[in-house]
């Protein structure tokens, strides 16, 4: 969901869907104007041992947005996209990008991944896909 959809993240859940206290507080404590940054998010979903997608749904449910994308994919500003397309990539760095696709796709958790099993920053990982015309989906958080 984009900034049009602000004010709105709550309605990709279904009706009755509740935040559990623990990760309300935790997310309120960590939100900022009505924002949280990406790894904030991933910081409290280790320190509380849930996964992602839960604190994700909470920020949902608290109509909290999520920013600054460690992919660099949004979340930097009005109009302001941080991700480049790569120039080149390396031939291994491909390889392992279109083993992990699913449908055309690469998900967020296999960018992690292959950056980390290539020594790759994530951001190099996603301006290969932008390169090589892969999407990124889903999200961990569950924001795409």
């Amino acid at each position: 969901m984009g900034r049009r959809d602000e004010g709105h993240y709550s309605e990709k859940h279904p009706p009755g869907t509740a935040v559990r206290e623990t990760l309300a507080a935790a997310v309120r404590k960590r939100a900022i104007s009505g924002e949280m940054g990406c790894a904030d998010a991933f910081d409290i979903a280790a320190t509380l041992g849930v996964p992602p997608r839960e604190i994700g749904a909470a920020l949902d449910l608290m109509e909290i947005r999520i920013a600054k994308c460690q992919l660099g994919l949004f979340g930097y500003g009005s109009g302001v996209k941080i991700l480049k397309k790569a120039d080149t990539v390396a031939p291994e760095l491909e390889k392992a990008i279109r083993d992990k696709l699913d449908h055309g796709r690469l998900s967020c958790a296999a960018t992690w991944e292959i950056g980390a099993q290539l020594d790759v920053p994530r951001m190099g990982v996603s301006s290969a896909c932008e390169m090589l015309g892969i999407k990124i989906k889903p999200c961990q958080l569950g924001a795409f």
